[in-house]
């Protein structure tokens, strides 16, 4: 079966192995046998065979920030937060020391369009992850004494982001960049909608968003994707099964702007110059993708590394992301540096866009970045966390895992006339900055 394979729905069959036998995909890498069907209540399901000692489970839900009305910004958050306080089953602390006792851990974490919650947890124990997971995402039941104290918790880590520029920039960039839009609004909320979060509040979320239809389940370990399957089935059948009906947005248009502020009482400026580019469903995402990985990827040899440290000594980091949503994406670079070189600096960024905008890079340079994006994706895989979370958001997005062996061969394909004609839309008057000091 070819590599992102797109499994259309099974016969209408109850019995998994007949689901199984008309729809299972194998995807593999080199370390990892994929497997992607429907599972009974309608849930999209993507097992990972890997012969390790640790497993894990858990579900992509697409609800983020983004899906927040006005006055309750920071609830897909605060909801992550108290799913873990208590179900129609169990208290907090049965909750707390399910995973805990056999050495596994839960996790969880929110962005502007999509929730995970999983556990990490030693092989043998996925009926008791699969049960506990099950739970959370379909009894919680937000007891308003446990919300008080995380409350708390949640005002303390709003409070660190505030505290740390190179943290809070990010934020502040984004709510320039998409002013008016769902976007833009920060993922923690603030103090005063948080106070207004209550049982009912969070309990109505999680009824609203988190829908068979509306979610994915991800494994990834030793066990069989037929066990796997089954305990679904057994402990996912109370969960909703009819459609999400989202808020309307309009079309995203990005704010164009160049802003300083603070008092100057940072011992170093940071900085965020970005830029709206196309969304992850784009088929120039991968040009865009290789063009981040030459100007400010994680290698030293990044343009922008060689550029600003290693030949000036003007910074300690500085590194070019992609956030790429499902109808935009952003590219942003950041650095910090004394507040007094934060000009230089920009010059010096803007001078690397305009090179690698202006002329088309050389058949061999193409060839060596290349070799090093495929040769990073490589070491991505050894990460069984990173590894089933990408293929968790890729269903979640796609109906589709797209494999790193997908990934590289688009990579390999791309022309030097491809990445110029992207590049050549990264000028420096199509990006915004924003520097705290």
């Amino acid at each position: 079966m070819a590599a992102g394979w797109n499994p259309k729905p099974p016969p209408a069959k109850n019995n998994i192995i007949h689901q199984l036998q008309y729809m299972t995909a194998r995807l593999l890498d080199n370390q990892s046998d994929y497997t992607v069907m429907n599972v009974s209540p309608g849930l999209r399901f993507v097992h990972v065979r890997r012969d390790t000692v640790a497993e894990i489970f858990g579900t992509a839900t697409r609800v983020g920030s983004r899906d927040e009305i006005a006055g309750q910004h920071g609830l897909a958050h605060f909801v992550e937060h108290t799913i873990f306080k208590g179900t129609a089953r169990r208290r907090a602390g049965s909750i707390i020391n399910c995973m805990e006792t056999v050495g596994g851990e839960l996790n969880a974490y929110t962005t502007k369009e999509e929730t995970y919650v999983y556990s990490i947890f030693p092989r043998g124990n996925a009926s008791r992850a699969t049960s506990l997971i099950a739970d959370l995402v379909s009894n919680s039941v937000f007891p308003d004494s446990e919300l008080d104290k995380e409350r708390e918790v949640v005002a303390d880590e709003i409070d660190s982001y505030l505290d740390t520029p190179a943290d809070a920039v990010f934020d502040d960039f984004d709510d320039l960049l998409f002013e008016g839009n769902p976007l833009g609004h920060n993922i923690l909320g603030d103090t005063q909608s948080l106070a207004q979060f209550d049982s009912g509040k969070c309990r109505d979320f999680l009824d609203r968003y988190y829908r068979a239809p509306n979610m994915t389940v991800f494994y990834i370990g030793g066990e069989s994707v037929t066990k796997i399957a089954r305990l679904i089935e057994k402990h996912f059948a109370g969960l909703r099964t009819d459609s999400v009906e989202r808020q309307a947005v309009g079309p995203v248009s990005a704010k164009h702007f160049n802003e300083r502020r603070g008092d100057g009482s940072n011992h170093q400026g940071h900085t965020v110059v970005g830029t709206v580019i196309p969304s992850l469903y784009a088929p120039e995402r991968h040009a865009y993708a290789l063009i981040n990985n030459i100007l400010g990827g994680p290698g030293m040899n990044s343009r922008l590394n060689v550029s600003l440290r290693e030949r000036r000594g003007l910074v300690y980091s500085v590194e070019s992301t992609l956030t790429m949503y499902s109808d935009c994406g952003v590219m942003t670079i950041y650095y910090g540096c004394d507040p007094e070189d934060t000009a230089k600096c920009k010059r010096l960024v803007d001078n690397e866009l305009r090179r690698i905008g202006d002329s088309a890079i050389s058949e061999s340079m193409l060839r060596r970045a290349k070799r090093q994006f495929i040769g990073q994706l490589t070491l991505s895989t050894a990460s069984a966390e990173q590894t089933i979370l990408a293929a968790a958001r890729s269903l979640l997005f796609r109906d589709e895992v797209i494999t790193p062996r997908d990934i590289a061969a688009q990579i390999e394909a791309i022309t030097p006339g491809e990445l110029h004609s992207a590049a050549a839309t990264l000028t420096p008057s199509n990006f915004s900055t924003l520097t705290l000091t």
